[in-house]
């Protein structure tokens, strides 16, 4: 891609970021309540584990520090993914209305425009509790803050963020011939909730679906495992394949959905 190229898209980029920021600036008390409210749904996480683990020490071998890392680490990977791709829920509703006509016919990428048009900025609170989450779950597990365990947490971490937004992204792309399909987010949510539990709960046999198989593990075990269990390349090797993979499916797909998409008019 050329220089030219790229500064053009940064440009884009940034004033679908301030834009995005000024709307939400003009219902301030509207946005500040929106993350309160983000907050108090992580409290609520929280709350849960204490019961949990009020009467064991570990679940599948899990820590109840292991499994607050880990459930910060989905947090993260899903409040990230919502911010700065938030525009992808009202794909369905721009099919339906007729002004994904306007998208495709721009010149620009209608990947980028459909996934970065709007950003969401309530979820900043979400990724603030998630980091102290991971923060406070490493210290109840007393779990060193060594160089390599830190690489392997935040670069297994970005393969979760790409994975999880792939499947957003093929998910919402489905809008094109569900057209009156506007809660296609909640299958997405259900993904999250359960990336929240460990892998180490389900047999052997579904362990090796939900990683060799199916990319679940990769969304926030995997990550977690390199804070709490110490740095694995093999795993992060692997975690970049099916990174690489699912962007790959998602962009042909939606290449795909555009050859099938004929405009709200006819």
């Amino acid at each position: 891609m050329h220089t030219q190229t790229v500064r053009r898209y940064w440009t884009i980029y940034r004033t679908f970021f301030v834009t995005s920021l000024r709307r939400e600036m003009e219902f301030r008390a509207n946005f500040f309540a929106k993350i309160a409210s983000q907050v108090t749904w992580v409290v609520f996480v929280l709350l849960v584990l204490a019961v949990v683990f009020r009467n064991t020490n570990s679940i599948a071998g899990w820590t109840r520090g292991d499994v607050t890392v880990l459930a910060g680490m989905a947090f993260i990977m899903s409040a990230v993914t919502t911010m700065f791709t938030f525009s992808l829920t009202e794909l369905p509703s721009q099919v339906r209305s007729g002004t994904l006509d306007f998208v495709v016919t721009k010149p620009i990428d209608s990947q980028f425009w459909v996934s970065s048009r709007r950003f969401n900025f309530d979820q900043i609170g979400v990724v603030i509790a998630g980091i102290t989450m991971v923060t406070i779950g490493a210290n109840q597990a007393h779990i060193p803050f060594a160089a390599d365990r830190l690489f392997g947490f935040g670069a297994a971490g970005l393969e979760s963020i790409v994975i999880f937004y792939s499947f957003n992204f093929a998910l919402m792309t489905t809008g094109i011939w569900l057209v009156r399909v506007d809660n296609l987010w909640i299958l997405s949510e259900s993904m999250v909730s359960v990336s929240r539990y460990p892998i180490d709960i389900y047999s052997v046999k579904v362990q090796r679906v939900l990683t060799y198989g199916l990319p679940f593990a990769f969304l926030s075990t995997m990550p977690t495992r390199q804070l709490v269990r110490g740095f694995s390349g093999s795993m992060l090797l692997i975690g970049l394949f099916w990174a690489i993979f699912a962007l790959s499916f998602s962009r042909l797909f939606w290449r795909y959905a555009m050859t099938q998409y004929s405009s709200a008019s006819s």
